[in-house]
């Protein structure tokens, strides 16, 4: 919650030259900075300048590359929403959902506003907060498997969706939650269920059934995951009622092989920052602890293409879990992370973390239905499986989530080598590791799509299918 809002523009003297290779700055720097990012279905970049109302749109260049991409201002929230710390999400229709915001125009409130951004008319709309919610603010948030926004209330035991479709919220049933949703944050798993570790009722976790409305203790993460309690009264209005913060926990990761890695704050009484790893049928095991005294309350993490996943200390140092090992980078983070088409992690808006590991082969989208021909500005199904990959790939925990399991269409012409992304749209499915279940979507091909004969491929969370031939007439 009192995670920096500042992240320093430059890197650490520090890494050795190999590692200071594996990072690259944006060759043109957002106009006032990204406090976070989104990746949009077309292959741009949403970014939240540090004015809080302005927005950006990072577009790469003609060989896909985002290092030598651009930037263009697009539309404000509206006048009267300007967040920090709030639930958000991109939607199956292509939409950007954000929710809350513990902070508005820079001042706590706990805020119940909200703004969806239509990626075509670039403009934010306001979106009114489920019946009787005075508060949303830093809440917790996922897009389910059928495509309708969860969020929980903050200060609160409640659940609500909103459906895209009709942009109305509902209000579900949340049987035998442990403690509120404060500080919490959701993983989605497989099933369709979401994990949490608890903070206020820690070491305790849990798991929501959206289907039955009931949650199921999944039993204490054997190693303590929270942050102190911190800062005493906290008046929140609109009756200006006392907040006592129960704490913080860090990240948590949906990996390949279906375990979670969950992070963790500094506890009281220590200055060790542990993890957790969450094997679903068997339980909890302590992870590895972070090395440098360093923790991850209240900070990012993403999913690497190897598997492996990177995490953002509160030192902003990286680390690296491999599934048995948390190591030190020796890279300085630049403030959020989120996973690129190419692979690649966009820090803080500004600069990129490239990874030498790669994916395996079972992990890629497969493609078994698609169009030979196509036609700039036309629209056409695509069908095939692992179009969601096999995590939401991007955490931070009980706020600023930038999910990317959806996925995206890139073309590219074989004479020039340009590369060009067809916006995608209306997934059939926004779940992960779906497997051999057949998923689709549709894709609008641009009308500066370079034509004749090409090669497509769908990419989820910076994995690529294999390629398919299309011709674009």
């Amino acid at each position: 919650m009192f995670r920096r809002l500042l992240i320093a523009a430059v890197l650490a003297a520090a890494p050795s030259l190999a590692l200071a290779q594996s990072v690259q700055q944006l060759k043109n720097q957002p106009p006032d900075g990204a406090v976070m990012t989104f990746l949009l279905t077309d292959g741009t970049v949403l970014a939240q300048g540090y004015n809080y109302s302005d927005w950006y749109v990072l577009t790469p260049d003609k060989t896909g590359s985002y290092v030598n991409g651009t930037w263009k201002t697009v539309g404000s929230l509206p006048s009267n929403y300007a967040p920090y710390a709030n639930a958000s999400r991109v939607l199956a229709d292509g939409r950007v959902l954000i929710e809350g915001g513990e902070y508005n125009f820079g001042n706590f409130a706990f805020t119940n506003l909200g703004a969806i951004y239509d990626p075509i008319a670039q403009t934010w709309t306001s979106v009114k907060p489920p019946k009787g919610w005075k508060n949303i603010g830093d809440s917790p948030s996922t897009v389910l498997p059928d495509g309708r926004f969860l969020v929980g209330q903050k200060f609160t035991k409640r659940v609500a969706v909103l459906d895209p479709s009709t942009m109305k919220w509902t209000e579900l049933k949340s049987k035998g939650k442990n403690d509120w949703n404060a500080e919490e944050g959701y993983t989605l798993m497989p099933d369709g269920t979401i994990l949490t570790y608890d903070v206020l009722d820690n070491p305790q976790s849990e798991e929501y059934n959206p289907t039955t409305g009931k949650w199921k203790s999944l039993g204490s993460t054997v190693v303590n995951l929270q942050g102190p309690p911190c800062c005493g009264c906290i008046q929140v209005p609109p009756k200006n009622w006392c907040y006592y913060p129960p704490g913080e926990t860090g990240p948590g990761m949906l990996r390949p092989d279906g375990t979670v890695f969950a992070t963790g704050a500094t506890h009281t009484g220590s200055n060790t920052a542990h993890t957790a790893i969450y094997t679903p049928g068997s339980g909890w095991a302590a992870g590895p602890d972070f090395p440098n005294q360093d923790q991850a309350g209240d900070d990012y993490a993403a999913l690497l293409t190897d598997g492996d996943v990177l995490v953002e200390g509160n030192s902003s140092e990286l680390y690296d879990f491999d599934g048995t090992n948390l190591k030190d980078t020796s890279v300085t983070g630049q403030g959020s992370l989120m996973v690129l088409p190419t692979g690649q992690i966009l820090m803080g808006g500004v600069e990129v973390y490239n990874n030498k590991g790669t994916y395996q082969t079972a992990w890629q989208p497969t493609i078994t239905s698609s169009p030979a021909k196509v036609t700039g500005g036309s629209t056409y199904p695509i069908s095939g499986t692992q179009f969601n990959g096999l995590s939401e790939a991007n955490s931070f925990g009980d706020e600023l989530e930038q999910a990317t399991n959806y996925p995206l269409v890139q073309i590219t012409n074989n004479s020039s080598k340009d590369v060009f992304y067809a916006r995608t749209h209306d997934h059939s499915s926004m779940g992960v590791a779906t497997g051999s279940e057949t998923v689709s979507t549709s894709f609008d091909v641009p009308t500066g799509a370079e034509k004749g004969a090409s090669s497509l491929v769908v990419i989820a969370n910076g994995i690529p299918s294999k390629p398919v031939s299309v011709t674009v007439q």
